[in-house]
């Protein structure tokens, strides 16, 4: 009898020590996303294109400047051919090569590479649609956050 009662609560304290003890509202279950942009990614075929951090900053005089990184875990090289920003064609500039270990970063200290639309029509704190064409891939559209040019977006300009 004496061992029943200890294989019982053995297995009563295993099964309480190893059980979620924070239950539904745990903290690892809350997760949230810690930066502003959002995130897409191409993977049909062998394409590995991924959008990280997207989001268009609204200049004072009425620009959007396309802030984020494109990134090709692929070894095959691709291009970026175009950046539409809520409807409208952007000037693109610098670098649009998609290499592995060689990201398309747009906007701050380590940009190669710059997209503007002239009159962006929406303000800050809203969602627009930005669509990325690439030689290979395809294209991607996602909905993207505008921010104001302040705190770590100030020093963008169009």
């Amino acid at each position: 009898m004496r061992r029943v009662f200890i294989a019982l609560i053995t297995s009563a304290l295993a099964l309480t020590l190893t059980a979620c003890g924070a239950g539904l509202n745990a903290s690892t279950r809350q997760v949230k996303q810690v930066t502003d942009g959002v995130e897409g990614a191409i993977t049909k075929g062998d394409n590995k294109i991924k959008i990280r951090n997207l989001l268009v900053v609204a200049t004072a005089e009425g620009a959007g400047v396309l802030v984020g990184t494109i990134i090709n875990d692929n070894p095959a090289d691709d291009a970026l051919l175009g950046v539409a920003i809520n409807g409208q064609v952007a000037t693109v500039t610098g670098t649009n090569s998609v290499s592995l270990n060689t990201p398309i970063i747009f906007e701050g200290p380590s940009a190669n590479a710059k997209a503007v639309v002239p009159a962006l029509a929406a303000t800050a704190g809203s969602q627009v649609s930005v669509t990325l064409f690439f030689a290979h891939a395809g294209g991607i559209t996602v909905q993207a956050i505008i921010r104001d040019p302040v705190d770590i977006y100030a020093g963008i300009t169009a």
